[in-house]
């Protein structure tokens, strides 16, 4: 495997989109935003050909420069994604980058009055954007969601709550189960807050800003968990509401409210019962060392995919040996299989 960049049969385009929708958003992050567009070999030969599309969502932190990122012995997903296209083993399909970042490190691709309308930035804006600029097959059942831990949280609940317009989804280790992949974590977190920022985001969130030290990995874990609770619990005034109190326990009201966004809550609700019936493919898969319990969330989302009655032969479920890093290589296996059905 060359550690260098590989030459791809197709190839990627690189734009600005001027979102409306995130203009003066309560964290003043950036309203123009990046996004790239991969096209498959062959997108200039038939010029009448229109495409099925994939819209790729990052994990925590992720933004749209790290897709190139280059670890010994592993290729990044752009190559492994166009050798899938090049050596047939997919349908083309054009994929869409998305950026969700924010200075919390990331959106959990949700609409929030903490940190600005993400989803809506995603279904509203980029998608009829690529759809005028590209030929795509510019319908739900033509167009998938995908990606990797909070990336592949926000897969699994932008197609239950946007089934308009994304008709099948991929999720890799994506967050799902947070009594088991969250609440476990809210002491630690607590003791670190106490011990480090008296108790305080206040004091944290400065301290953090004011940094020219890169980030520890204390500070990376209370921003993560900032991050969360400004998607899921913060009030419409911007107040951001954590799930724990002082000593570490959790705080009721507002644990409700996050389990209210998480993905094996929601798909035993009758509205998005009926969003994963209308899906066309559903691949859920995740590590059986994830170290933050991610199997057992993609275990028990697909129970409840399931027990909502999606048919079983529309659901790909697979637990891999792996922890939760490194698996960029099951990208691709999803990428070939949502291609084969999503294509005309």
């Amino acid at each position: 495997m060359l550690p260098w960049s590989a030459e791809l049969a197709g190839r990627v385009e690189r734009h600005v989109v001027d979102s409306a929708v995130l203009r003066g958003n309560p964290l003043g992050d950036p309203h123009e935003r990046p996004l790239y567009v991969q096209l498959p070999p062959g997108y200039d030969d038939a010029p009448e050909r229109r495409y099925p599309a994939v819209f790729v969502l990052q994990g925590y932190t992720g933004h749209l420069a790290m897709w190139w990122n280059r670890s010994p012995f592993r290729q990044p997903y752009p190559e492994l994604a166009d050798a899938t296209f090049a050596r047939g083993e997919a349908q083309p399909m054009i994929i869409v980058y998305v950026d969700a970042w924010t200075s919390y490190g990331g959106s959990q691709f949700l609409d929030s009055p903490a940190t600005g309308r993400y989803q809506t930035y995603l279904c509203d804006e980029v998608v009829p954007w690529v759809d005028a600029r590209y030929r795509t097959l510019a319908d739900r059942d033509h167009r998938a969601v995908s990606g990797k831990s909070s990336g592949g949280y926000g897969a699994m609940v932008t197609a239950m709550l946007r089934p308009d317009v994304f008709g099948a989804f991929a999720t890799h280790a994506g967050d799902a189960h947070f009594d088991v992949c969250h609440r476990a974590a809210f002491p630690a977190v607590a003791r670190k807050l106490r011990d480090q920022h008296d108790g305080s985001y206040d004091a944290f969130l400065t301290a953090f800003r004011s940094r020219t030290l890169p980030p520890s990995g204390d500070d990376m874990e209370l921003l993560e968990v900032y991050g969360y609770a400004a998607a899921y619990s913060a009030d419409e005034d911007g107040t951001v509401h954590l799930p724990f109190d002082a000593h570490g326990a959790v705080v009721p009201e507002v644990w409700q409210r996050w389990l209210d966004r998480d993905p094996v809550v929601m798909a035993a609700q009758p509205r998005y019962r009926d969003a994963l019936r209308s899906m066309r493919a559903l691949w859920i898969d995740a590590g059986t060392r994830d170290e933050y319990y991610l199997d057992f969330g993609a275990a028990a989302f697909n129970a409840a995919v399931r027990s909502a009655g999606v048919p079983p032969e529309l659901v790909h479920f697979e637990l891999f040996p792996a922890g939760h890093g490194g698996i960029e290589y099951r990208y691709p296996l999803a990428l070939a299989w949502l291609s084969h059905r999503l294509s005309p």
